[in-house]
């Protein structure tokens, strides 16, 4: 067998399934890939001199909340127009034909959610909800084109998107539940797309990998997990993903 038929075996022999993503996934959605927080672009140079890591950080917002979000602005503009690729569809899919299934994204465009997959640990966030910063009130916009930005809550304080600013801590209601369903194991575990650069990717591979579960990664480059998986498909996620869908279904 090639590896795409392991892969597709493995895939058919298992019950349980999480899929660990990064930006290079919704690469193939027309986004750029990332850095840090979803949506820092490795070319962006601020007009104000200052790195982008302090613009985008939790402690910028409170001081500076309008710098930050002007952008925070310009990383939703580049979701606009685009939706999720086919590789967000495989992992949807795979549910509606049986399989238990759980996303794990650094991504916070929200292409899995809209793909149809239900159930989804968004450790970064999702850009498009909106938390307000005195109250508490949570909404969600499809595009922040009719925004006024900095936006404002009804009650007249300020909003912020639902994501994970540069020095601020990951939500450890979302790690939980991440840590709990880690416990009750998984048959078959995808790296996709994620430059493996944070602890909390690495990990989850590692721990399943010593409980016996089939590890595939999908990434153009090698990363630190890359010698310790069971496959390794050097590409874009969008194209393996296809290749494994025709085996599949």
């Amino acid at each position: 067998m090639d590896k795409i038929e392991i892969a597709a075996d493995a895939l058919a022999r298992s019950k349980r399934a999480l899929f660990i993503t990064g930006a290079g996934l919704s690469a193939d959605s027309g986004l750029p890939t990332y850095r840090g927080v979803g949506g820092l672009y490795e070319d962006m140079a601020p007009d104000e001199g200052l790195p982008i890591e302090e613009i985008l950080s939790g402690r910028m917002f409170a001081k500076r909340p309008e710098l930050t979000w002007k952008y925070i602005y310009e990383i939703e503009k580049a979701c606009r127009g685009r939706g999720p690729n086919d590789g967000h569809f495989f992992i949807s899919n795979l549910e509606k034909h049986g399989k238990e299934v759980m996303v794990f994204t650094q991504n916070v465009d929200g292409f899995h959610k809209k793909a149809g997959s239900k159930d989804i640990v968004d450790i970064h966030g999702d850009i498009h909800r909106l938390i307000c910063t005195s109250c508490g009130a949570q909404t969600e916009v499809e595009n922040y084109a009719d925004l006024e930005i900095p936006p404002f809550c009804p009650c007249s304080s300020m909003l912020r998107p639902d994501v994970v600013l540069f020095g601020e801590q990951l939500p450890m209601d979302k790690y939980g539940r991440f840590e709990m369903e880690m416990q009750r194991g998984f048959d078959i575990v995808f790296s996709i797309g994620t430059s493996s650069a944070f602890p909390y990717i690495v990990e989850p591979v590692l721990r399943a990998r010593g409980k016996a579960a089939f590890t595939i990664e999908i990434n153009p480059m090698k990363t630190v997990i890359s010698p310790y998986v069971d496959l390794h498909f050097k590409g874009r996620a969008k194209e393996v993903l296809n290749a494994l869908a025709k085996c599949v279904f």
